[in-house]
């Protein structure tokens, strides 16, 4: 059994954070997303994976060049859809094959049925259909797919991951994946529908805040590191090595900080959040349900909350980030989320800046304290 997975998008619906990492390379429990699908696949002996890179190739060639198993990568050199995407692939298949996305969470349970069934679906009920394609079933098989519709009948959505056969690509030309499927059940095709286990997609930037707390759930614990006598750990906690954790702090798990970190004295790390590597956080500061890249310096006296922070960001002392409700219009539909913060790589903030509900580019410089919300974007000083 063959698999390719299609890595090549930007993902930017997820700015900030796309600009300078494609969406399949966003840390989700320290990991990148493309991490769970490969390891989802070896799970079920799935060894002979095609990867297609695309936008900011690099960041995902020097990943899979790190990987275990090795990992064939093809590059699409022009972003001309997921289609195209498969059809630079087309060269390295030979039989059967499962498709996925590179950029949404399955688990193994999942993939090993779609595994056991030639011609064949991942489906998953969704809150949100029409971020999606909606399909119509009849007797467990797929009768027809339906992108992004703007009002929804039913709640089961493609979760874009596949067992196809070669055939597939007589059915391609001029055509995206979801119509190829149509086009092959209109010609006699049937397609299974099976229903996925655990799938994720982050379609907005706070979306993954969600995602993290479901995966970190799973993630076993590991206490490495120097950890002071003092400090109070409770739960399911992952502390990489070299992190040193200071007296009279308390970590409520899931929460998982990763290598050469240092957390000062008295702070407060409460569950569903995520600390990537090399990351300061100073004293008598507080974090819950956050996701924080690597190299995060976090001030003293500060509160961090429903927060997405990139790479690099140098929060000053006594920052808040305070939840709310964010709003934006698109094409005259309304979307929004709960959330504090959504910061790209390198934001800098000064003393006592307050960040309510707000999507701050990369390489944001804050320089007086006050109070920000809505979008700011990249590059913009703020005085």
């Amino acid at each position: 059994m063959q698999a390719v997975i299609l890595a090549g998008g930007e993902g930017s619906r997820l700015r900030p954070l796309t600009l300078s990492r494609p969406k399949a390379m966003i840390p989700v429990a320290n990991r990148p997303i493309i991490d769970y699908v490969i390891r989802a696949l070896a799970a079920n002996g799935i060894r002979d994976i095609t990867v297609v890179v695309g936008y900011r190739k690099e960041h995902v060639i020097r990943y899979l060049n790190r990987c275990d198993i090795p990992i064939r990568v093809v590059v699409q050199e022009k972003q001309l859809g997921p289609a195209h995407a498969l059809r630079c692939a087309e060269a390295e298949l030979s039989g059967n094959f499962i498709l996925l996305p590179g950029d949404n969470y399955i688990d193994a349970a999942s993939i090993g049925k779609i595994k056991n069934e030639p011609s064949s679906l991942l489906i998953k009920e969704h809150p949100y259909p029409s971020n999606f394609g909606v399909v119509s079933l009849r007797n467990g098989f797929v009768e027809e797919i339906v992108e992004k519709p703007s009002e929804s009948p039913r709640f089961t959505v493609s979760t874009g991951i596949y067992h196809l056969d070669r055939n597939v690509f007589d059915y391609l030309d001029g055509r995206e994946i979801p119509d190829a499927i149509g086009a092959m059940i209109g010609a006699g095709y049937r397609f299974r529908a099976v229903p996925a286990d655990q799938w994720h997609d982050a379609v907005y930037p706070w979306d993954l805040l969600g995602i993290n707390s479901r995966i970190m759930k799973s993630v076993p614990p590991r206490k490495s590191g120097t950890i002071n006598g003092m400090s109070k750990i409770q739960g399911i906690v992952r502390i990489g090595e070299g992190t040193e954790i200071g007296p009279n702090s308390t970590i409520l798990g899931p929460v998982i900080i990763g290598e050469s970190c240092d957390i000062g004295p008295n702070t407060c790390i409460m569950p569903n959040t995520s600390i990537g590597s090399r990351v300061r956080i100073e004293p008598f500061t507080y974090l819950e349900n956050s996701i924080l890249m690597d190299d995060v310096r976090i001030g003293s006296h500060s509160r961090c909350v429903d927060a997405v922070v990139g790479e690099g960001t140098r929060l000053a002392n006594q920052t808040t980030i305070r939840t709310g409700n964010y709003r934006f219009e698109v094409d005259g539909k309304l979307f929004g989320g709960k959330f504090g913060a959504i910061l790209g790589d390198r934001v800098t903030s000064a003393p006592f800046t307050v960040l309510h509900h707000c999507l701050v580019g990369n390489y944001v410089s804050i320089e007086e304290g006050r109070t920000i919300s809505g979008n700011i974007p990249d590059h913009v000083v703020v005085k």
